[in-house]
């Protein structure tokens, strides 16, 4: 048992390939990193690394590509997965909405705008759209309603939630087969 929730099996998994191995200075050396178990016992880095890559290859195989592409497009933090997953996502959301708008809203469901992403943080290794991307009324060129424009992003956005909420349970069901949940058996 090393994880509190799914979700927490997800974004530590996903998160997993992206963590910087470098040599690291003296006080980052002392820092030991680990989450407490049950027991009080702690998972060494090293054991969680090798956890987190077991999970993210147990999801990437036992999920549906759909599902896949819902987690990693909302929670990934490797940029190259993340846009690949986007554009994976875009042909199987039906909408009315056209193509440039069903890519945009899809794209700013998954990289959501940032605040402080204007120089107040630090942004290096974050995916972030240009501040435009975000304006609805780029999205499409026919000149729709805004009310119209709302209720398609909102019916993407619903559709995509919908996704992610099944690969989680989808996710549960494959991570409590394997006994890696807190207070689940296996």
């Amino acid at each position: 048992m090393i994880y509190s929730s799914t979700l927490s099996a997800v974004v530590s998994a996903l998160a997993a390939e992206c963590i910087d191995n470098t040599s690291k200075q003296k006080w980052q050396q002392l820092y030991q990193s680990g989450e407490l178990r049950p027991c009080g016992q702690t998972v060494s880095p090293e054991d969680r690394m090798t956890a987190d890559c077991w999970v993210f290859a147990r999801l990437h195989h036992g999920l549906k590509p759909r599902h896949w592409h819902a987690l990693v497009a909302k929670f990934s933090t490797h940029k190259g997965r993340k846009v690949e997953a986007i554009g994976k996502l875009v042909p199987l959301v039906a909408t009315p909405a056209g193509p440039l708008f069903l890519y945009k809203a899809v794209t700013t469901w998954a990289i959501p705008a940032l605040k402080g992403a204007d120089g107040k943080r630090s942004t290096k290794d974050l995916l972030i759209l240009p501040a435009p991307f975000y304006d609805m009324n780029t999205w499409e060129s026919e000149g729709r309603p805004e009310q119209t424009r709302r209720r398609w992003r909102l019916g993407i956005h619903k559709v995509l939630n919908e996704m992610v909420g099944e690969a989680l349970v989808e996710a549960e069901t494959i991570l409590c087969s394997e006994g890696v949940l807190v207070g689940e058996a296996a």
